[in-house]
């Protein structure tokens, strides 16, 4: 049965970036899942897995547009140095979860005080041209409880 909207779908990931090293991946653990055609997935992956069949193995190379987006110029942010998650020291040009409003939020530093810090609030893989090694692990028609919902509910997915 091919992926369409409405259906959970759980699948395994490999991100590379251009040189084709290997950026993230969810190998060893429970594949992602999401509820398909409910923007809860990045459109390039899910326009990627649509009419897909369970057990398919593709690999997608995407514009940062249908990615984490295109980089901002001059999106920088002060935060206060005790709102940043990840380390206890923080150098320039590292890594740092901010909570927003939106939730949480990768962030970069660009420089850092005593007691603010300066962060670049694009993606850090934002602007990029990703490859997504992608396996179509399950799928299953959501319950009516999920699409009302928008988002799948169980194992990799959402948890009331």
């Amino acid at each position: 049965m091919s992926i369409k909207d409405d259906m959970v779908v759980q699948f395994n990931y490999t991100l590379r970036d251009e040189k084709g090293e290997v950026l993230e991946s969810n190998e060893g653990r429970d594949p992602i899942a999401y509820l398909h055609g409910h923007g809860n997935m990045m459109p390039g992956v899910e326009n990627a897995i649509t009419g897909k069949n369970v057990g398919e193995k593709f690999t997608v190379t995407l514009p940062a547009s249908e990615t984490y987006g295109e980089r901002i110029e001059g999106a920088e942010q002060r935060v206060s140095v005790k709102h940043l998650a990840g380390a206890k020291v923080w150098k320039a040009g590292m890594a740092a979860v901010v909570q927003t409003d939106e939730g949480q939020r990768q962030v970069t530093i660009i420089k850092v005080g005593k007691f603010m810090a300066t962060v670049d609030v694009n993606h850090p893989l934002a602007g990029r041209e990703l490859t997504f090694d992608l396996e179509v692990v399950a799928s299953r028609d959501a319950t009516d409880e999920e699409i009302a919902h928008g988002h799948a509910h169980g194992v990799g997915g959402h948890h009331h």
